[in-house]
């Protein structure tokens, strides 16, 4: 079968730069991330092509030669020799593309390991901020339940004074091997558990964990113009390792409540006010607050309709790490007057008796094309 194309793989035009191709890769990544499909062989298939597609492109010498040659620039070695052949798809190379992209997966489930010493996980925190905190940006207070580096044995799990020995079993891989027949098993260490290293005398404080819970309190930068459902990294913040080993990340993840007056679509913001139906019919004015604390001011022109929009240039949400500003739609509700006293139905039932079909075209030119084609039928 036909190998698709790298561009459609990934969802791409021919000419997107470097950051398109990373922005679609990282989200196809996600997406298809065995880790999120156990199971999926679909899924797993689509990883390793998207993989395969991004290892090409990102890379300008062999993007150049694929644009020239198709898959035929990494087949048999490829523009009779000198091309790029396969061996980058293979082995640990989309595994560091992919490492490159997100570092360490969330829940610290590929752990590190170096003598002894085990990356501590990550950690999640919820917050959730307000439309004006999103719009301004904030620095933000978290105290964050979590494990740090004993104090006692910086960490080492070790009674102060000792240090962990190498185990005996391992020779300190972590690993050991058996032969069964004509096989070859390894597995992980029965005596040091996969460390390599054994803790004769453990440290009191931390039970030879060579870390200990506490709660920390960090600063968040939350940048102007932040969308929902963004998440934040804190590199190190996470729990401390296992016996000295580094520590996992701190991901924020932000949710903006609902605001009673403003709707957010991107940097866009839409508004609905109600006006009245003289308002609309006249014509008039009235002001707005917007979220930069100003007052701005909509002109409603004579014969208005309900559903109008006006446009508020620059009066939106900022725009994350850049200096445009998004827009403030208004959309006008025209409200029908109720409780009426005798004198305005009295004014009311004059007006309907003077207008005229120029007063309201769209519901006389409605009613008349509906009459229209209802008498085609029943010819």
């Amino acid at each position: 079968m036909a190998k698709a194309d790298y561009y459609e793989t990934l969802g791409v035009s021919r000419d997107a730069d470097e950051k398109a191709l990373k922005s679609a890769f990282r989200k196809l990544a996600m997406k298809y991330h065995p880790d999120k499909n156990p199971g999926d062989a679909e899924a797993e298939h689509r990883f390793k092509e998207i993989g395969e597609a991004y290892e090409a492109l990102k890379d300008p010498q062999k993007r150049a030669a694929y644009d020239r040659f198709g898959h035929a620039a990494f087949e048999n070695g490829g523009m009779g020799g000198g091309g790029f052949g396969q061996g980058g798809f293979g082995g640990g190379g989309f595994a560091d593309i992919f490492e490159d992209i997100f570092g360490e997966m969330m829940g610290g489930a590929r752990s590190r390991r170096s003598g002894g010493r085990e990356r501590g996980a990550d950690l999640r925190y919820n917050m959730e901020i307000s439309l004006e905190e999103a719009f301004a940006g904030k620095t933000a207070q978290v105290r964050v339940p979590t494990s740090v580096s004993c104090d006692e044995c910086s960490g080492s799990g070790a009674k102060p004074g000792t240090q962990p020995s190498t185990c005996p079993t391992c020779g300190g891989n972590g690993r050991v091997r058996a032969a069964q027949g004509f096989f070859s098993i390894e597995r992980t260490c029965p005596q040091c558990h996969g460390r390599g290293q054994i803790i004769s005398d453990p440290c009191a404080k931390c039970s030879g964990q060579g870390r200990v819970d506490e709660e920390r309190s960090l600063s968040v930068n939350i940048p102007a113009g932040i969308e929902d459902g963004t998440r934040i990294r804190l590199a190190g913040e996470g729990e401390a390792g296992m016996r000295g080993g580094p520590a996992g990340d701190l991901y924020i993840f932000l949710s903006v409540r609902p605001h009673e007056f403003f709707q957010r679509d991107g940097a866009d913001l839409f508004c609905k006010v109600p006006i009245s139906m003289t308002t609309a019919a006249l014509g008039g004015q009235f002001d707005v607050s917007t979220l930069d604390g100003s007052q701005a001011r909509v002109k409603v022109p004579e014969g208005t309709q309900n559903g109008k929009q006006f446009r508020l240039k620059g009066k939106g949400m900022p725009v994350l790490r850049q200096p445009a500003i998004g827009d403030l739609y208004i959309q006008v509700v025209v409200e029908t007057p109720q409780s009426l006293s005798r004198r305005q139905r009295e004014l009311l039932e004059e007006f309907e008796s003077i207008s005229s079909k120029e007063n309201s075209p769209q519901s006389a030119g409605f009613f008349a094309r509906m009459k229209d084609f209802f008498e085609s039928l029943g010819e």
